[in-house]
């Protein structure tokens, strides 16, 4: 557990720093933002502690803007409730008065050292996953977790590592899928000060964040081929070359990776390395649909509901034999974690002594029982088909290329690359089309600063 403290609020912050090593965290200080994004760049944390007389929306900015996913909770004096609403608002997830009470910074730190760690099942399909997982946590093979969307594989890699030899080195986590190509190779290796526009100061990269521990590539099939070659390089030699470097950095990390893909498919259309998946696919854990583990349902369910009823600030209940009934018989196309976010509107729904079948509800208020089935399923797409179509109908072929275009655009978050690929145009035909419909007044997603300075370097 890595603990980065932001600010000097009267010395009280040092209280809270001694409780955190107090309870096994190895904890960093910084003065300021500037300070604290170095250390973030240099060694990275699990969670940042941050006074509320420090620029709280400013921090959350930066880190934003450099890629960097970290909890962000704010601390300040227990009577200062409107700074307290104003770090909530600027994306704080939680508010510490001080000075801190030991059980508050306990509970806190537990909080993001058991984040989804915790491996709830019953069925023998689930067990089954797990005596595996539990027979080659202690090595350092490398291990794919495979499965659809929502089953629960990054829940089980860390589960795997909290199983390992190297439990107590950091677990550090890669959303292939949510990072732009352009800025993936440098969110991995790292990259040197000046290695392109607007790299003021080194930044390490994901590989030496985890040196020690464990690496998680999640949703790896998402990751560009050629990437994927300077990837089989650092599995292999375990030597990894910053962006802009001149010599190789040692690292020594177990590496683990997911895909809801079937990767040996992705093999034969070309977009996956079949020497890399032979590397990583040492073993591979695969993760049961929640409707192919029925057992784990109820118990899953039951855990939810504590949960977010304790996250809530109300009373736990059960559920009633009617919610059991309609949630063992639901077919969970979006897995445990359309389950997990069912139960969670279910005890904000609910107003009896039990959690009863009125509040297992789908997102738009329907009941479970009444969209259930391929019939139900058919029929909502043929509706959703009916009405995109309704939308076309009297509009020019110019209106519709310009709105699909810029919902792509705003889509991925601005980036002209990924654009590009999803629509099957070339990027000089897109930075055309973006140009006209920028002159005819329209917004335009702008691109993400670091595809700004990727296409300044490289375009």
């Amino acid at each position: 557990m890595r603990l980065l403290i932001v600010g000097t609020l009267k010395g009280q912050l040092s209280i809270a720093t001694k409780m955190a090593v107090d309870k096994g965290a190895a904890v960093t200080n910084a003065e300021d933002i500037d300070t604290a994004l170095r250390v973030m760049r240099a060694k990275g944390a699990d969670l940042i502690m941050v006074d509320v007389a420090i620029d709280v929306r400013a921090l959350v900015k930066a880190l934003a803007d450099e890629m960097i996913a970290v909890p962000v909770v704010a601390c300040g004096t227990s009577n200062d409730a409107r700074a307290a609403v104003a770090a909530i608002h600027a994306g704080a997830k939680e508010y510490i008065p001080l000075p801190p009470d030991p059980e508050l910074i306990a509970a806190v730190l537990a909080a993001v050292a058991n984040d989804a760690k915790q491996l709830i099942y019953r069925d023998d399909a689930m067990a089954r996953v797990v005596q595996l997982a539990n027979q080659v946590a202690g090595s350092d093979a490398s291990i794919l977790i495979t499965g659809e969307s929502g089953t629960g594989k990054e829940v089980l890699a860390r589960y795997v590592h909290t199983k390992s030899n190297r439990a107590s080195a950091p677990f550090v986590a890669v959303n292939c899928a949510a990072i732009p190509d352009n800025l993936l190779e440098s969110e991995l290796f790292g990259h040197e000060k000046g290695a392109f526009t607007g790299a003021l100061a080194r930044r390490v990269g994901k590989f030496e964040e985890a040196n020690g521990g464990t690496l998680l590539l999640d949703e790896i099939s998402e990751m560009d081929v050629r990437l994927q070659s300077k990837l089989l390089r650092a599995i292999q030699e375990r030597v990894i070359d910053r962006v802009g470097g001149t010599r190789p950095v040692p690292v020594d990390i177990r590496i683990l990776a997911t895909s809801n893909r079937t990767l040996a498919d992705e093999v034969r259309k070309g977009t996956f390395r079949e020497d890399l998946l032979y590397r990583l696919n040492v073993v591979n854990l695969k993760l049961p649909p929640l409707r192919d583990r029925p057992a784990d349902v109820l118990e899953l369910a039951t855990h939810f509901a504590k949960k977010y009823a304790e996250a809530n600030g109300m009373a736990v209940r059960v559920l009633s034999a009617d919610a059991r009934r309609q949630l063992t018989v639901a077919r969970w196309p979006g897995n445990v974690r359309e389950l997990e976010n069912t139960i969670h509107r279910a005890v904000l729904l609910s107003s009896g002594a039990e959690i009863g079948a009125d509040a297992i509800r789908t997102p738009d208020g329907t009941r479970l029982d009444e969209r259930r089935g391929p019939d139900a399923v058919a029929a909502q797409a043929a509706e959703v088909a009916e009405a995109i179509t309704r939308g076309l109908v009297g509009r020019t072929v110019a209106d519709v290329e310009r709105d699909l275009i810029l919902d792509t655009l705003g889509h991925t978050l601005g980036n002209r690359t990924h654009a590009a690929n999803i629509l099957g145009i070339s990027i000089r035909t897109l930075r055309n089309k973006l140009n006209q419909y920028a002159d005819e007044g329209h917004p335009i997603t702008p691109p993400p600063q670091g595809e700004a300075r990727y296409e300044m370097r490289y375009g």
